[in-house]
């Protein structure tokens, strides 16, 4: 077997106990919280039977490790339940809000690493300079405060002061896309609407910049703090005796290797603004998963409330593996010890 096959069979095996782990966690959480899903759900004027008789659909009546079996035989149909916030598939919920909030955390990861990563270059190289000291206080002001204080900030300053962007939304109602993938930015280009694309790319600045300005920071931060320790490497030092230009010795004998720790945080980083995005959303009016994930937990939803975890906690460990993938491809020396082991 190959040594990135053998890497990727271990770490696919592990995320799969890691899911069935927290399935198992978070489906005894909800059934303990406090509050009656089928009451909420019908509301304070039904009467006991109609309450019995929608707990025993759900299999309410039933132990927690019979309500338990219930869902994995469920789960493996690939069936969620029924949500009793929409009266929807749980799967149907997800299929419409897990397009948004993936577009909303992948261009927060794009902002993040082409704007944090040449910002911590920048940093290494001027490292004790006064440019290095303006980038640090600038990344220190960003991890230093949460994602959805900066949306606040950000709303206040350049949407409602400075009327730049918009405030709400992800495109104006003016626009009327046929969803083909979810992605607004994709099908706006499928259906060759510019226009809409522009108005689609203009609604997603503010909260995606506000969701990745605490990664901007750590990536920066990261990237400086490895690249100053390999700045000291003799390899380095021997190059810079050669004569070789500052800008060649940043990117090529100094970057690489620092990005090798720092990529497993960054990929941290991004795997978190999944977790981390309902606050933003709720800010912006953002119609993702994460704000319906916080809708709800507040109507203790139990099938929706399982699926959006367990969707979450699905992206985290994807992006964990094609972390792991990405650190063998640019460390040699792991996929030798796979070929050895």
């Amino acid at each position: 077997m190959l040594p990135v096959v053998r890497l990727l069979a271990k770490r696919l095996g592990t995320s799969l106990i890691v899911l069935i782990g927290v399935s198992m966690l978070i489906f005894a959480i909800a059934r303990v919280i406090p509050g009656d899903p089928a009451r909420i759900a019908l509301g304070p004027n039904a009467s006991a039977e109609q309450i019995a008789a929608l707990r025993e659909r759900l299999h309410l009546d039933q132990p927690i490790v019979v309500q338990y079996g219930h869902f994995l035989s469920d789960l493996a149909r690939g069936d969620l339940g029924v949500s009793l916030y929409t009266n929807r598939p749980v799967m149907t919920d997800i299929a419409q809000f897990l397009p948004a909030t993936l577009e909303l955390v992948l261009v927060s990861g794009l902002m993040m690493v082409l704007i944090g990563l040449p910002l911590g270059i920048l940093s290494a190289r001027y490292r004790d300079s006064w440019i290095d000291n303006l980038i640090r206080l600038v990344t220190l002001l960003g991890v230093s405060a949460p994602a959805f204080v900066w949306a606040v900030i950000l709303m206040l300053l350049f949407a409602y002061f400075l009327p730049l962007f918009p405030i709400a939304g992800r495109i104006s109602d003016s626009f009327t896309i046929p969803p083909a993938t979810g992605f607004l930015l994709v099908d706006t280009l499928i259906a060759g609407n510019v226009r809409a694309f522009g108005n689609a790319a203009w609604h997603i600045v503010l909260p995606a910049f506000a969701l990745a300005l605490s990664g901007i920071g750590q990536a920066a931060r990261l990237v400086r703090s490895n690249m100053v320790e390999t700045y000291e490497k003799p390899y380095i030092e021997m190059a810079q005796s050669y004569g070789f230009p500052g800008r060649r010795i940043a990117r090529k004998y100094a970057f690489r290797p620092s990005m090798i720790p720092s990529l497993t945080i960054i990929g941290l980083d991004f795997a978190a603004m999944l977790g981390n995005a309902f606050l933003v959303e709720a800010v912006f009016a953002w119609p993702g998963l994460s704000r319906y994930g916080v809708a709800v937990i507040l109507r203790k939803d139990l099938n929706a409330i399982i699926g959006t975890v367990l969707i979450i906690s699905a992206m985290f460990l994807i992006v964990n593996v094609i972390v792991d993938l990405l650190i063998a491809f640019i460390n040699p020396r792991i996929r030798y010890s796979q070929r050895a082991g």
